[in-house]
């Protein structure tokens, strides 16, 4: 029973090692099965996507456009902008410090073909006249998933109460019982079928160690997107960043244990307090950016993709990559609060915005897992920032209506069978 409680990194990791030892020795019709299920895990995963954007970002703009008005959409759009800066930041180190070491990689490294395995039957999108496919499309594709999400999202927030609000939440309960439940726990079998087929293909190693500086720069990263983070809240909130800074210690490394904001919140309090934050703005925007401020989910993702992008020789100019960026922090506000949830919620975008195929969806998933809690600790931690420059600009005008408009997010924290993770 003590096996089955291993943390989801612990399984990755299992996973990650299993595929790359067996690979080569594996038999060619168990390979096959696990190619199989690979087949089937990516369908699924293809359909669930544009309806978990429907179920998160719906109900999230909803809920976000109730109560406090002009503090509640201040603090979401800070969340969004420093959200949105992190990500840029990681992009522009990305481009410097990868390019050179990882562009003109032969491409094969992704190429499911060059492996000796092969499914039995695949789970596809579209028939392309296969004998052995089978057809599961979803039923709304992503961007179309998104602008119903802000057609139905907005307009919800015109309303109070009301049935079709609650069917909205209510659907959302059932999205993220389909992440924590199914694909979350379907993750270690997928990624040991990808580690194998690059294992089998000669890849694997290859794609490791490229990976090993990626992990390195986006842990650095982080720790530079807090001391940027409180820069800015020093500079407006007129205290020393590095001080209030240090006073966050506690939330980051309570952080670093838990791997969950949600289970960090009374810490993030407390420190977020004796940084000078009123009891109002602290209760308020702690727990909201608990669940809607994710730079450091960003970063990850954000340099976990540019690096899979010039592995695979994809185009990675601005131009290209702005609007996945700008879509991404949307996303990161809506992510669902379980192991791997931020993740899952992206794979829709790294597909339809990014071209990513199953191989490339599976190394983002392992890359991402291996630095969960250092992805959590930089986002309870930012949330001290973030509450510095919304204690300066309200001037103690935030209240209790302020705090009471948070509520559905924090009661949404603390009822999660599982605690919030780095998303």
């Amino acid at each position: 029973m003590k096996l089955f409680r291993l943390p989801l990194l612990a399984w990755i990791v299992v996973a990650i090692v299993l595929g790359m030892l067996v690979g080569p020795v594996m038999p060619v019709w168990l390979g096959n099965v696990f190619l199989t299920y690979n087949s089937i895990f990516s369908g699924l995963l293809g359909f669930a996507v544009p309806l978990i954007i429907f179920g998160l970002v719906t109900p999230a703009i909803a809920e976000l456009g109730r109560g406090a008005g002009k503090w509640l959409g201040l603090t979401a759009g800070i969340a969004y902008a420093s959200t949105v800066l992190a990500g840029l930041l990681a992009y522009f180190v990305s481009r410097w410090l990868f390019t050179e070491s990882l562009s003109g990689t032969d491409s094969v490294i992704f190429d499911e073909k060059s492996s000796a395995f092969a499914p039995y039957f695949s789970v596809v999108r579209e028939a392309s006249g296969g004998a052995t496919e089978i057809v599961l499309a979803p039923v709304i594709d992503v961007m179309s998933a998104l602008v119903l999400a802000f057609v139905v999202g907005i307009g919800l927030t015109a309303m109070r109460g009301g049935v079709v609000l609650q069917g909205a939440i209510e659907f959302r309960t059932i999205v993220e019982g389909l992440i924590r439940r199914i694909i979350v726990p379907a993750l270690p079998i997928y990624i040991f079928g990808i580690f194998m087929e690059l294992s089998n293909s000669g890849s694997a190693v290859d794609v490791i160690s490229k990976f090993l500086l990626v992990v390195v720069v986006s842990f650095a990263l982080t720790l530079v997107v807090l001391l940027l983070q409180y820069s800015a809240a020093g500079a407006i909130a007129g205290v020393n960043p590095f001080r209030a800074l240090w006073g966050m210690r506690d939330a980051y490394v309570t952080a670093l244990g838990t791997s969950s904001s949600a289970a960090t919140i009374p810490v993030t309090l407390e420190s977020t307090k004796r940084n000078g934050v009123t009891d109002a703005v602290a209760g308020f925007v702690i727990p909201l950016c608990a669940t809607i401020h994710l730079s450091g989910s960003m970063v990850k993702i954000t340099c976990f993709s540019i690096a899979v992008l010039l592995l695979s020789d994809g185009d990675v100019s601005l131009g290209s990559y702005l609007p996945f960026i700008l879509m991404l922090g949307i996303m990161m506000i809506a992510a669902p609060g379980v192991p791997g949830g931020a993740i899952a919620a992206a794979a829709g975008l790294l597909v339809q915005m990014l071209g990513f195929g199953e191989a490339e969806v599976g190394l983002m998933f392992a890359a991402y897992i291996a630095l969960d809690s250092f992805g959590t600790a930089t986002n309870v931690t930012g949330d001290g920032a973030i509450a510095l420059i919304v204690n300066k600009l309200s001037r103690g005008r935030l209240g209790a209506d302020a705090s009471e408009s948070a509520s559905p997010v924090v009661d949404r924290a603390h009822t999660d069978d599982t605690p919030r993770t780095a998303l």
